[in-house]
């Protein structure tokens, strides 16, 4: 086989892109272009959303990112009837996000269900249904079409959770349907990323914390696959690009500043990419094409911290800027550019 030219281009037909030859690997060309400021914005660019969290008490507020930039987050609105929302997980298409389970008042570990238009700015609209099973500390993962929510702690004090359940993003009022279950029950933090067809489910924190990497296929239904094994970091938080999964910082066993990554299209065991600015959990991940964002967390107080990376490279985090507001940990996580879409 001759080599690739450094500087040729082709187009993925598996994630619908064009990539670069960097001379050493595909990188992807990042199509959106930030175009924020405005309450309705039909072509936002890759917008990162963080919603809710707590520090002492839950909270009610939903901000965002321009993922293409740095900077501080802008105030994006407020959660269903100002309600406080923490330790739950959100997942996005390119137009909607949604954000299920947690912690709600009354309910520790909540169901509950609500979603927000990304392009626009406002309160989020409540779902009108349930997850499967309501829990807090949860992971979730989409493609366009899908959103799924994984594992968790069931009760409180509570037992981690084998569930997988999923929606149909643009099918608001839809009980979460049962995909399968998980390998082994994750109680806190397991961190899930997703190409456009595939699924992962990095392990959580418990005791012992499970190092194992979970495989779907986002399309079907049913029990995952074994994909891998994690080396240096579980119960942190996930992201990805088309090609490749990050998982970031959560504990090894204490709590860590490690980034690792894996390969989707293959399985195997993840390899280090490099670290955080902090130790950190709890965090809220986001990504484009090119960039993964982690957004507040536990050092182990709160804090407004903003990280990113450059994906398809290895090296250190950056600093981004600051979340608006309080400090704040168990944070949800989404974006409308990120590498499921």
């Amino acid at each position: 086989m001759s080599e690739i030219p450094r500087g040729a281009i082709r187009f993925n037909t598996d994630s619908n892109k064009p990539e670069l030859w960097d001379g050493s690997q595909w990188a992807e060309f990042q199509l959106s272009t930030p175009n924020l400021g405005r309450s309705v914005d039909t072509q936002p660019g890759a917008r990162g959303i963080a919603y809710g969290g707590n520090n002492g008490s839950s909270l009610t507020v939903i901000d965002y990112i321009n993922i293409a930039s740095a900077g501080n987050s802008v105030d994006f609105g407020s959660t269903v009837g100002g309600a406080t929302r923490t330790a739950g997980q959100a997942c996005a298409s390119r137009t909607r996000g949604i954000y299920g389970g947690g912690q709600v008042p009354g309910t520790p570990t909540s169901g509950e269900m609500e979603f927000i238009t990304i392009a626009s700015t406002g309160s989020a609209t409540d779902w009108g249904a349930n997850l499967s099973e309501g829990r807090d500390f949860l992971t979730a993962l989409s493609n366009q079409t899908r959103g799924l929510w994984a594992g968790g702690r069931k009760t409180s004090p509570g037992t981690g959770a084998t569930t997988i359940d999923y929606v149909t993003i643009a099918s608001s009022g839809q009980t979460a349907n049962d995909f399968g279950d998980l390998t082994a029950a994750q109680i806190f933090y397991p961190m899930g990323l997703a190409s456009p067809t595939r699924g992962i489910i990095g392990g959580g924190n418990s005791s012992p914390s499970d190092t194992g990497i979970d495989l779907i296929t986002i399309a079907t239904t049913g029990s995952t696959q074994d994909f891998g094994t994690l080396s240096n970091n579980r119960g942190g938080a996930g992201l990805s690009n088309a090609t490749r999964g990050i998982f970031a910082g959560g504990y090894t066993p204490g709590l860590s500043s490690a980034i690792s990554y894996i390969t989707i299209a293959s399985t195997g065991d993840t390899t280090n990419f490099g670290d955080l600015t902090r130790t950190v959990r709890s965090h809220a991940p986001a990504s484009s094409p090119t960039r993964g964002v982690f957004m507040g967390g536990k050092e182990p107080g709160s804090t407004l911290n903003i990280d990113y990376i450059l994906i398809q490279t290895e090296g250190d985090a950056v600093d981004f800027g600051d979340l608006i507001g309080t400090a704040r940990g168990n944070i949800g996580g989404c974006s409308n550019a990120h590498g499921g879409l």
